[in-house]
């Protein structure tokens, strides 16, 4: 398939980071750069930056900097993030699913 719009967005969304920030955005609204490492596990803030910065790039954040002392950036979804927020739910409740597969069943 020349056109394969899903291997697009999984570029435009993939990695180890991308979708666990998307997902602490949804859930948190407009959030500062040091609250969201706070909540992404493990995100170092470096990786945190990289990320950001090509989800904005890519039009799925929005970055909002406000001149003041100290310096305050604050990052909210985009409407096209917004329109993914119902996929990363259907995401959450399969993941929960295949959790609770894992906790019952015997390997």
């Amino acid at each position: 398939m020349e056109d394969c719009y899903a291997r697009y967005a999984m570029d435009v969304i993939g990695g180890k980071w991308k979708l666990l920030i998307l997902w602490t955005i949804f859930e948190n609204g407009v959030i500062r750069f040091n609250e969201l490492q706070r909540k992404v596990d493990g995100i170092s803030s470096l990786m945190l930056s990289k990320n950001l910065k090509e989800l904005e790039e890519d039009s799925l954040v929005i970055r909002h900097q406000y001149n003041e002392i100290p310096p305050r950036v604050e990052y909210e979804l985009s409407d096209l993030s917004q329109k993914l927020v119902g996929v990363l739910q259907y995401l959450d409740e399969w993941g929960y699913e295949v959790y609770k597969y894992k906790k019952t069943s015997i390997f």
